[in-house]
């Protein structure tokens, strides 16, 4: 397929004296050499492709370059949504790679903080869930919204009363206990940091993350679900923690694991339906439960 001339005018500003060959939703080349990825959506992804061009905006104002660059984002006359980013050849995280991903993360991500509060300034996706966002003054308010969000999801299908039951209960007495106290700051977070939204650029060795799912929260709770499925070593949590300690008090930065993983298998509930999902989920909730 040849590129539309919208996306050729949309290059022609980054490169005026250049052509272009390529394909929508694949790699794009110049006649300068010069590599670019046109991502390209269906109509009812706009929203989820605004969110997340706020996200990689904010990610590499935080830390520049750790995700791909940004040219430009729009909609197509049909509805679909694109965007142009700069090209990277990415392989999987080394350790490495993760080593100093974790480095990056706890020094300039994580360190990138909101003067509005905690939240976003509109819906990111995590997966296909929306996230309403908005902004919060306390991490407390923020994360019982997320959470309930999800629970609600889980009622309107008439069925999950157990891990319903128990989130209201989540809600109503762990997360207070947990989050209320803490003295902690909004920080960027990628929002759905796993295994496979994270790499090293082939060209560079350095690292990458990419689809995020941004909001201001908990620099803690962008490491849960990088524990839920694996992919990162021992090494990437010892590095993190080097250079960001646990946050007070370190005695319950466990329980506060806990609550924060929870919140992807909730996710993953709404996904995916039940089974190990909803049984996982259910498992953190008595562990929170029975620990407060």
């Amino acid at each position: 397929m040849s590129l539309p001339s919208v996306i050729l005018k949309e290059l022609a500003e980054v490169e005026p004296e250049a052509h272009f060959t390529g394909r929508l939703g694949g790699r794009v080349q110049s006649s300068d050499k010069k590599l670019y990825f046109v991502k390209l959506g269906s109509p009812d992804e706009t929203e989820q492709y605004t969110g997340e061009a706020a996200s990689l905006k904010a990610i590499n104002t935080g830390a520049p370059g750790l995700a791909p660059k940004l040219f430009t984002s729009g909609v197509f006359e049909d509805g679909r949504p694109f965007f142009i980013l700069e090209y990277k050849d990415i392989g999987h995280l080394t350790e490495q790679g993760g080593i100093a991903l974790a480095k990056r993360l706890a020094t300039e991500l994580h360190a990138y903080k909101s003067q509005d509060g905690f939240g976003f300034e509109g819906p990111t996706y995590c997966g296909a869930t929306r996230l309403k966002n908005g902004w919060y003054n306390s991490w407390e308010k923020c994360y019982d919204e997320m959470i309930g969000d999800l629970l609600e999801r889980l009622k309107d299908r008439g069925r999950y009363q157990e891990l319903c039951a128990k989130g209201d209960s989540i809600r109503k007495k762990v997360i207070p206990k947990l989050l209320g106290p803490l003295q902690i700051e909004p920080v960027l977070l990628h929002g759905d940091l796993w295994s496979g939204n994270v790499g090293v650029d082939g060209a560079t060795r350095e690292p990458v993350i990419f689809d995020p799912s941004s909001f201001f929260g908990h620099s803690e709770a962008d490491l849960a679900i990088a524990r839920i499925f694996g992919g990162f070593s021992p090494s990437f949590f010892a590095e993190y923690h080097k250079h960001l300690p646990k946050t007070e008090p370190e005695s319950e930065f466990e329980m506060r694991g806990h609550l924060y993983e929870l919140f992807h298998y909730l996710n993953h509930t709404v996904l995916f339906g039940g089974g190990g999902y909803e049984s996982s989920a259910l498992r953190k909730m008595d562990v929170l439960i029975k620990a407060v």
